[in-house]
């Protein structure tokens, strides 16, 4: 395990391009199962659950080649079925939550497929009850086995039909659509979660020769197609990573530029931060961060406090909450998080509050965080990062606090942010990466 030393109160200064998107690697590497042709995926992000996945699926027989940085081509001709059945491919799904996307388009090209259930982040309960319904109602069966301690689906025929999601899942909409595009007829999946990404993976398959319509909404029409083809795909900016800089820059008064955002898909995340009073520039496809000395949270316009809620897509992702808690701590004024979609993501602000935040945890959802208008420079601290997003608010924290803090486990970090702390020192912070 590594960890890392961060001198605090030091400012950025430069400009930073984020990485290609994870959210949106997992899916589409996910994709390349459905063709036997060759798929070329350009502006990978070079973290630790891309790499993992793309050995997963490297193992099950994809013939993996890097033509570029960031750049790989896959062709998945043939796929080694007794792997499929292994102890091997159980235990490597069962340490990467991205590997459930695997199961429709394995199960729309085999018609069966054997899956343990998968790790990821310690966040509170993930049911994958969307995915698996997905499945049933396009006609396959499944059954657990106590042995194995896994899942197993049949269906060598899945059928097209009507279904109305529970939740608008990200995952388990890009699961069904990758099952429903080989399926016989037509299949209508309404609640679809519309998100930036799976507007990619839904891109990405219709140039493969798919038959998706209603792209961008919450109501998808797929026509089946007997098979697919090979294509190219660049991946989006990742819009965490972005979120991730802009907190960094206010809240270490920092002027800074975020460049090739693609701004447009970024939906209501500046305003979220503009409604702590971070000042937000757009120049082009680039953001412009100038330094700060202070930003004032706003209040609604009746006088009350601020809520920032997390919600699905074009509502705020749930992956910034914990930036937004973190960069609100140095904050004019007062605001409510709510993070309404994980039980267990607020539990981090333990860690904030020993560092002197003054927060009060409410519940396991709901926190008030009374900013300290940077009258206050928070303490260093010794932490441990329980997953990706609270590990990088952990970062920020450290960063804007006086003296030097110790993040362990932060291979949590490297399983979503490419490189960190080289790309951040290039931009003036002081952070040290050391094996333990």
């Amino acid at each position: 395990m590594a960890s890392f030393i961060v001198e605090g109160g030091h400012k950025l200064h430069g400009r930073i391009t984020p990485q290609g998107a994870k959210n949106e690697a997992l899916q589409v590497l996910c994709a390349v199962l459905l063709t036997r042709e060759r798929v070329v995926i350009d502006n990978l992000p070079n973290i630790l659950d891309v790499s993992n996945l793309i050995d997963l699926i490297a193992s099950i027989g994809v013939k993996v080649e890097q033509v570029a940085k960031g750049k790989f081509a896959f062709t998945a001709s043939e796929l080694d079925l007794d792997y499929l059945r292994s102890d091997d491919f159980l235990k490597k799904c069962n340490k990467l939550r991205g590997s459930v996307m695997l199961i429709g388009p394995l199960l729309a090209r085999l018609g069966e497929v054997i899956y343990a259930k998968p790790g990821g982040d310690k966040i509170g309960r993930r049911r994958l009850d969307t995915h698996f319904q997905g499945m049933v109602n396009l006609g396959a069966t499944f059954t657990y086995d106590q042995k194995l301690l896994a899942y197993r689906f049949s269906g060598k025929q899945l059928k097209g039909c009507y279904m109305l999601l529970d939740e608008a899942s990200v995952t388990g909409t890009a699961n069904i659509v990758m099952a429903a595009v080989l399926a016989e007829g037509t299949t209508t999946i309404y609640n679809a979660a519309c998100e930036p990404y799976v507007q990619q993976l839904c891109r990405l398959l219709n140039r493969m020769g798919a038959k998706i319509s209603g792209v961008g909404s919450n109501l998808l029409t797929i026509e089946g197609v007997r098979e697919l083809h090979g294509t190219e795909h660049r991946l989006l900016p990742d819009m965490i990573e972005v979120g991730s800089f802009i907190g960094m820059s206010a809240i270490t008064g920092s002027e800074l530029r975020i460049c090739d955002v693609s701004y447009r898909d970024l939906g209501i995340i500046p305003d979220a931060f503009r409604r702590l009073g971070i000042r937000i520039d757009v120049d082009g496809d680039d953001i412009l961060i100038p330094a700060q000395e202070h930003y004032e949270i706003e209040s609604f316009l009746d006088g009350s406090i601020l809520t920032v809620a997390d919600a699905p897509w074009p509502g705020l992702t749930p992956d910034l909450l914990s930036v937004l808690l973190v960069v609100a701590t140095q904050a004019k004024g007062s605001v409510l998080i709510h993070q309404k979609m994980f039980e267990s993501r607020l539990f981090f602000v333990d860690k904030l509050i020993d560092m002197g935040a003054q927060i009060i945890l409410c519940d396991p959802h709901r926190a008030v965080v009374v900013g300290h208008d940077h009258m206050r420079q928070l303490k260093h601290n010794n932490m441990t990062s329980p997953d990706i997003r609270a590990g990088i608010a952990m970062l920020i924290a450290a960063m804007s606090a006086e003296g030097t803090s110790r993040i362990d486990h932060i291979d949590q970090i490297d399983r979503g942010y490419e490189h960190i702390e080289d790309r951040l020192n290039a931009l003036g912070a002081h952070i040290r990466r050391v094996e333990n």
